[in-house]
């Protein structure tokens, strides 16, 4: 409410009772006042009751205001119209305060002529209502200081009521009593009953200018500032108190549906029979069976009000009967009415919860089978009891679907128990319910029928319905009983109450006043509507309304309306001065009053939606308004840009006008004026000023769970995208949407996720969304638990297929993005295997039946023949058979497709060619195929042996034949036959269609020109033994390739086609196995021959063999194809039910994936997509995308276990040891293999420096090898003892060898020569920060070693017979070591001053299985693992411990460099179905909470962390590693650090990410150093000089002097000079 210091005028009254106007004319007249003015604006009605006079129309008396055309009549209309007014208001206020006086008049009577309309809005507002509803409420007062001293200022009287009398102007007492009795004592008395908001301020106005504009200003700014605050405080109150019913599902089912009962029963005008019988059903009785009670009508009976009726009176009927203590149930369904109405089972799960809600019965668990839910509300019936007897209505039984069988009513108890009633209505010929109930319930006495009332009855009814509202008919009856006598539907005389409650008695009523159907009757309120809003904003309106999945919101609608251009404009043509951007809600409310009873509001998720009372309404809209399909598209559109927020933050939509308003302008010589002006009005853009559209609402940003869901968006938005067709949107804003995802999971919608997902795919058929559903599938049961796990879950997935995906890329950066707010895990490589199930589709019983199957340019269309003489084109993925064609009782030997897919061609066992429209599988021709006259057999007894097919040309050839047919397929005849040298093998067309190639026996191929048939050459190879059997023509480089049937091989240059030349030759004969299948790759660079024993890959640029798969033994191929790329080879094996995958540049072979169908007897490759058949033996054919099993060999493996990670302290590599021969050299950001480092023997040690430059390694022959790690080569090789632990001192000068049976040495790095010997065996040994000691355990005692001596300079033993368990160094305190002893003390000694610090003592028997033990870098804690599910927090300071719980047992554990967090794996319970293994879990120290998790779906073999960032690496027993980064949302800094790496997977545009080739480094032979006892003796030609350096003052040699130089540049020197040391 906004009052000021201005109280207003009085308002003119609509209609006066009789008595009381005459009353007031007299009045009028004793006080000598002019009276014909008020006699001429007020007409008598008879049809009040009592009489009344009302106002005329302004339209109807100001005569020129029909002349709306000129611009300046509106204008004068307004100035006449105040004149008249203010002398109507005279007159009133005069005879008023004259009866008043007398006493004619009473107080009450004479307010109503004498408030002003501010008083009239404020008591109506904050008189009569309740507290919770005033504090929703918010009052601003604004006083304005000595106001009175500027009167006389003209703009003043905008801010009070102002008089003039005798030449003064005077502020106006009466006027400024009533605001004063207003401001000081009704809004007082207001705020003393409840908690209204009331704000007063007190403005002091300008001297000289009085209340001036930047008085105005000043005072409008605070108030903004002050109602945007009360405005957040009202939502924030009010969204509290809904958060708890956020989630329900329950809760939101029955208030809409108790919603729609309340609103419903209020138009209940029937006062019939059938009530009373429902009424005596609903009542306790004694006596005989109870059954369910059908109420049954046709359309527009008044079914569904009576029911709300009886539902909202059922409670207090059965109280009135059983006594006040009794607490009855009563439960409504509106069938058909919310989105979870409709199908049985969310019916009675939801009936069922409501029953376990209201009789307080615990069900652990909902059953999955309709039968058992069925069961269950059975049960839940019997829980009813005399005092708590249930009332269950069921609305419209036909709007249930029948899944589930729903309308055989199976599911309906017939006998219900004593205390349980059942109300059901239904139409009477709808899907047969109402017969299958007659089966069910015999007796008659539990039908009631619904129709017409008679006319009279209906008559009646209307007199009541417009008594109540002080109406009658007077003269005008007749013409309603006529209507009743057509019509008497309840409906129907709603609506005709709607059209006579509007005539006055003196209007022209005939036959066509009123509709005489339901249907008319409707149409006739919507046109009378039209004239109140505009033709257009109320069909897009009502449009809207219609076409919204469930309705929508006031505001929504405005906002919408505001969006529509069309409705804009025509508004902006009536209102023009007013706001441009927005409807006024003035039409809105016309809207809402005129459909009052027929538009009703439910409340659907706290949201109150307008939408359609009943179905005979919205079909009528729907007939009206969305009947223009170019119409209901742009609507569509609309509604979809309005959800998804497109228009939303100030961005200006475009509004381009029609033509008409500039054709409306009376001067047409202006025309060029119009032009310029109509290109200026399209340039327009305005702000709607509509909202913003997240998926969740958040109060708190800190706080992401704690969040609302934007329902309206959930439920409307893929419903209007999907109609309009813009599936760019659907996938990227919504589909691929990870707040979309998570939000869905997050409030259990998982499978309405899953489905939305799918609904996308079937409209925009994009194979990303394929992967995503059946991805999700797979983590189902761990984001359900755990929904903040799904940007992990999804990007471990999505990451090694993103390169054949690039569509997922969005979805990867949008967790990315959004994700670290769930989850603190962000997966950067993933080499989880992709797991993988191709599509499947049963053609026959046996592959024997399938003579040819062929792909095609859709991804999911196949055509396949079968021997019997089928053809049949299939959908793959729905299984659905789309044509199919039948050429029996031929049987087909082959089919093939044009390259256009134009024309189908079978040949069959007739010797004929069947030439099939492909498209419409019609039979276009059918052409025999002869033999010559001249072939040696009789030519009729021999088959086609093989036909084949160019651009416009099939070329069919019969066994053992010299001749080719040449047919047209346009015409279907045959041109010419092409006569050859000897029986002809195979033929091969070129890509243009000009030539063909016939390979024949004698290894020959003849090339013919296929338009005129003319022989232009003849090649033999030298080969001649065989016959051609394969021939390919690579058009690129000119070049025809003959294969033979012993794999050898003849390439011909054909850039001369006459004379074609012989440029290679390979005799492929040695191994004795033939040619199965040949493949010419993509961009024809290489030529795949796959044979029975080997695969074989040529290189066409210089023929040679690139590359030779061999089969193992007894083994043999199929058939073997190229990845589109060329990278991989997919291949199947005989008697296999596999198809395997090879690298090209490895020969590793990365995936065989399973085919459960059968063993693969084929494989064809489509050519138009990246697809590959195969078929089993049971004659399942499965569609496999090669994309998706590339990708999976884009992953790499060392092969063997990891059984170490090194990391440099710089740098982006990563070192492995798995066991074998060789170290693996990884680039963290691809997760690809960069080089091997072979060596002799098992590697088993390995350190890095600083930089990663310098690699020492040990293996189990007793070597050591220095490696220069950039350019892979083996700089020196120590040999002769065998090394247990290798360490580099922190300045990357000295490496310490620790040897457990010799000594130990510490040597320089740069020349291999010794610094000192260290005579005792020590385990667990680390270098201290400051280069000084080497600090081990040896049994009971903890040493430091002094690294220049090898001497023992400071030990501790143990006093008691106890034994060292573990010794860490802390890393901040480079003098101060930790050890564990065996009688579970934490001790803390100082190397400096040689004494324990501190002693802690942990509980007995803790330390009996010691896995692992941490301390952070202060050393403030340690951290101990046993093995079990706890992890032990030892705080040492105080000694306390805390235990964490993990979900599994603990593997392995990691601090954090700067001790913050806490990683570890732990191994899950067995009860996980969705194939993980174990679970990587981040936890934060600081309040131990966990801030991140992941499943590993391979078993972890290795777990280390990075020294910067807070990268994880983990090494897997397949030899793949996997590296994760921590993004605690604490840490923003390295939140933004995800962001720009660009090196991830995700943000190469590139579809497939280049692979390095992998480098292979050898070790060195022979060693240059071999260690004796106790000297080293160095090989003559060592790289490392032999005199000892420091005796020596000579200059080192050359060879010395390179390889001393390697190393130095490698190191990085720090602290140490090194030229002064040597």
């Amino acid at each position: 409410g906004l009052l000021g210091e201005k109280y207003g005028n009085i308002r003119i009254p609509g209609e006066v009772e009789s008595a009381e106007f005459e009353m007031i004319l007299d009045a009028a007249v004793e006080a000598k006042l002019e009276t014909r003015i008020i006699e001429e604006w007020y007409c008598r009605d008879e049809n009040a009751v009592p009489p009344a006079y009302y106002l005329r129309p302004k339209s109807e008396m100001l005569k020129s205001y029909q002349n709306t055309m000129e611009p300046s009549s509106n204008s004068m209309n307004e100035n006449k119209w105040q004149d008249i007014s203010e002398e109507i208001k005279k007159i009133f206020k005069t005879a008023v305060k004259l009866l008043y006086e007398k006493g004619k008049m009473k107080h009450s009577q004479a307010k109503r002529y004498l408030s002003s309309a501010i008083e009239d809005e404020l008591d109506f507002a904050l008189g009569k209502q309740t507290p919770a509803f005033l504090k929703k409420c918010v009052c601003y007062i604004r006083k304005i200081a000595n106001i009175e001293r500027f009167v006389k200022i003209p703009e003043m009287g905008k801010y009070m009521d102002v008089i003039h009398t005798a030449g003064k102007f005077l502020r106006d007492p009466e006027a400024h009593e009533k605001l004063i009795k207003l401001r000081d004592e009704f809004i007082p008395t207001i705020v003393a009953s409840s908690n209204l908001r009331v704000y007063t301020s007190v403005t002091h106005c300008d001297m000289k200018l009085g209340y001036s504009q930047e008085v105005e200003n000043h005072y409008i700014e605070g108030l903004g500032k002050q109602f945007y605050e009360d405005m957040i405080d009202i939502i924030q109150a009010t969204v509290q108190q809904n958060f708890d019913t956020e989630t329900d599902l329950l809760y939101d089912e029955v208030l809409q549906h108790s919603s729609l009962c309340k609103t419903y029963s209020t138009f209940y005008e029937y006062r019939c029979e059938a009530l009373n019988i429902v009424h005596k059903y609903v009542l306790p009785s004694k006596i005989g069976h109870i059954n369910p009670l059908i109420i049954y009508g046709g359309p527009c009976t008044g079914k569904t009000l009576l029911l709300a009726e009886v539902a909202k009176k059922a409670y207090s009927w059965l109280q009135e009967e059983m006594g006040p203590d009794s607490d009855p149930v009563v439960i409504i369904r509106f069938l058909g009415s919310t989105e979870t109405s409709i199908d049985l089972k969310n019916i009675l799960q939801s009936i069922c919860e409501q029953l376990a809600a209201n009789y307080r019965c615990l069900v652990q668990s909902y059953p999955k089978k309709i039968h058992d839910l069925r069961d269950l509300f059975i049960n839940l019936l019997n829980e009813s009891s005399f005092h708590r007897p249930l009332v269950i209505i069921f609305d419209a039984l036909e709007q249930l679907t029948d899944s589930d069988d729903a309308r055989k009513l199976w599911w309906l108890p017939i006998h219900l128990p004593r205390s349980v009633r059942i109300i059901l209505s239904t139409l009477p010929n709808k899907h047969g319910i109402l017969q299958k109930l007659r089966c069910l319930i015999h007796e008659e006495d539990n039908y009631i029928e619904l129709t017409a009332r008679d006319k009279k009855m209906c008559s009646q009814v209307l007199k009541h319905q417009l008594l109540r509202i002080k109406r009658k008919t007077s003269g005008q009856q007749i013409y309603v009983n006529e209507a009743f006598s057509k019509c008497t539907l309840p409906m129907f005389v709603n609506l005709t109450f709607r059209e006579v409650k509007n005539w006055r008695s003196h209007k022209d009523v005939d036959e066509s006043s009123l509709c005489f159907t339901v249907h008319e009757s409707i149409e006739q309120l919507f046109w009378s509507l039209e004239s109140k809003c505009g033709s257009r904003l109320l069909s897009r309106a009502l449009g809207y309304i219609t076409m919204s999945k469930s309705g929508l919101s006031e505001m929504e609608l405005e906002d919408i309306l505001a969006l529509d251009n069309s409705v804009m404009y025509e508004v902006s043509e009536s209102v023009r001065e007013s706001n441009p951007l927005r409807i006024p809600y003035v039409y809105i409310a016309r809207l809402k009053e005129g459909l009052q009873g027929y538009l009703i509001e439910r409340q659907v998720k706290n949201v109150t939606l307008l939408l359609w009372a009943n179905r005979h309404l919205h079909l009528i809209a729907q007939k009206l308004y969305l009947n223009n399909e170019e119409d209901l598209q742009e609507m569509h559109t609309i509604m979809a840009e309005y959800f998804l927020g497109v228009w939303s933050g100030g961005r200006r939509k475009p509004f381009y006008s029609n033509d008409q308003y500039l054709n409306s302008c009376p001067d047409r010589d202006s025309r060029g004026l119009n032009e310029e002006e109509k290109h200026c009005m399209d340039q327009i853009a305005f702000d709607r000023q509509v909202p913003d559209q997240p998926w969740v609402f958040q109060c708190n940003p800190l706080e992401p769970d704690i969040f609302f869901i934007n329902h309206r968006k959930m439920t409307e938005l893929i419903h209007h995208l999907t109609r309009c067709g813009r599936t760019d949107d659907l996938l990227y804003g919504v589909i691929m949407n990870f707040s979309w995802l998570y939000t869905m999971i997050r409030i259990g919608q998982f499978d309405k996720a899953l489905s939305d997902i799918e609904l996308a795919y079937t409209y925009s058929q994009e194979k990303e969304l394929k992967f995503l559903a059946s991805t999700l599938r797979s983590i189902k049961f761990k984001v359900v638990k755990y929904p903040g796990s799904l940007s992990a879950e999804l990007q471990q997935r999505l990451l090694p297929v993103v390169s054949s995906l690039p569509k997922l890329r969005h979805l990867l950066l949008e967790c990315d993005k959004d994700g670290p707010k769930y989850c603190s895990i962000v997966p950067l490589h993933s080499s989880m295997d992709v797991t993988y199930s191709p599509e499947r589709l049963p053609l026959s019983s046996s592959c024997m039946h399938v003579t040819e199957i062929l792909p095609t340019f859709n991804p999911s269309t196949i055509i396949a023949a079968l021997e019997n003489g089928s053809i049949s084109t299939w959908d793959v993925e729905t299984r659905q058979l789309l044509r199919q064609i039948t050429t029996s009782p031929s049987v087909i030997i082959g089919m093939k497709l044009t390259s256009d897919e134009r024309y189908l061609v079978v040949s069959t066992t007739n010797n004929t060619l069947l030439i099939y429209d492909n498209i419409n599988s019609c039979l276009l021709s059918e052409m025999e195929i002869k033999g010559s006259k001249h072939c040696g057999l009789g030519g009729a007894s021999s088959f086609i042996n093989g036909f084949t097919l160019s651009v416009n040309h099939a070329l069919a050839w019969l066994e053992a034949s010299k001749d080719v047919t040449v047919i047209d397929l346009l015409y279907g005849w045959p041109l010419y036959h092409f006569h050859c040298w000897y029986e002809v093998t195979c033929v091969q067309c070129s890509p243009d269609g000009v030539y063909a190639f016939c390979g024949q026996y004698l290894n020959t191929t003849t090339i013919f020109h296929l338009g005129s048939g003319e022989k232009l050459a003849t090649v033999t190879s030298e080969f001649s033994g065989g016959f051609v059997k394969f021939l390919l023509i690579l058009d690129k480089a000119q070049e025809m390739v003959m294969v033979d049937s012993e794999g050898s091989l003849s390439v011909w240059n054909t850039e001369e086609i006459t004379n074609p030349q012989l440029t290679d030759d390979f005799d492929c004969r040695r191994d004795d196995s033939e040619v199965v299948s040949i493949e010419l790759s993509e961009d024809q660079s290489a030529i795949l021959i796959c044979k029975a024993l080997s695969i074989e890959l040529l290189d066409t640029h210089v023929w040679k063999v690139a590359e030779k798969f061999r089969a193992k033994h007894n083994e043999h191929f199929i058939s073997a194809v190229l990845s589109k790329n060329g990278n991989c080879i997919i291949a199947s094996m005989e008697n296999t039910s596999a198809i395997f995958v090879w690298r090209r540049d490895t020969g590793q072979c990365m995936a065989s994936l399973q085919e459960i169908s059968g063993t693969i007897v084929r494989l064809i490759k489509s050519n138009h997509h990246n697809m590959l058949l195969s078929l089993s033996t049971s004659g399942v054919l499965s569609i496999w995308d090669i994309d998706i099993i590339t990708a999976m060999s884009n992953i790499d493996k060392s092969g063997k276990p990891i059984q170490r990670l090194v990391l440099p302290a710089r740098g982006e590599l990563i070192y492995t040891l798995d066991g074998s021969d060789s170290v693996h050299k990884w680039n963290f950001s691809t997760g690809y293999i960069e080089a091997i480092f072979k060596h002799e023997g098992t590697v088993e040690n390995c350190v890095l420096t600083t930089s990663g430059e310098i690699m020492v390694t040990s293996d189990d022959k007793c070597s050591q090898y220095v490696w220069h790690t950039v350019s892979g080569e083996n700089i020196f090789r120590i040999n002769g003892q065998k090394i247990s632990e290798l360490m580099i001192t922190h300045n990357d000068q000295f490496v310490v060898s620790l040897c457990e049976q010799n000594a130990s040495r510490v040597w320089r790095l740069a020349t291999g020569h010794r610094v000192c010997n260290i005579l005792v065996a020590l385990q667990n040994a680390f270098i201290t920060t400051a280069n000084t000691f080497v600090v081990g355990m040896a049994k009971n005692k903890v040493l430091a070693v002094s690294l220049w001596t090898g001497s023992i300079t400071k030990k501790f033993c143990c006093d008691d017979g106890a034994s060292i368990v573990d010794v860490k160094l802390i890393p901040d305190c480079p003098d101060i070591v930790v050890f564990i002893t065996s009688t579970e003390t934490v001790n803390i000694w100082s190397l400096t001053e040689e004494v324990i610090c501190r002693r802690v003592q942990l509980p007995t028997n803790f330390l009996k299985n010691l896995e692992d033990f941490e301390m952070s870098p202060n050393g403030k804690l340690g951290i101990i693992t046993c093995g079990d599910e706890n992890i032990n927090v030892l705080d040492l300071h105080s000694g306390k411990l805390r235990v964490v719980h993990a979900p599994g047992v603990v593997w392995r554990q990691r601090l954090s460099r700067d001790g913050r967090y806490l990683v570890y794996i732990c191994f899950l319970n067995e009860d996980d179905d969705n194939g993980a293994i174990s679970s990587l879990i981040v936890m934060r120290l600081a309040d131990g909470k966990n801030i991140g998790a992941c499943s590993l779906y391979k078993t972890p073999t290795f777990l280390t962390l990075s020294q910067r960032h807070l990268n994880i690496i983990i090494g897997f027993d397949d030899g793949s590693i996997g590296t994760y980064t921590v993004v605690d949302r604490v840490d923003a800094a390295l939140k933004i650090k995800i962001a720009t790496s660009n090196s991830r997977q995700i943000f190469n545009n590139t579809t497939q990410v280049i692979r390095p080739k992998c480098h292979n480094y050898s070790f060195k032979v022979t060693a240059d150093c071999i260690w004796r006892e106790s000297t080293e003796v160095f090989a003559r030609d060592s790289p490392i000089t032999v005199i000892e350096p420091e005796v020596s003052e000579a200059t080192p040699t050359k060879k010395h002097n390179y390889c001393y130089e390697k190393v130095c540049s490698a190191i990085d020197c720090r602290g140490h000079s090194f030229a002064a040391d040597n």
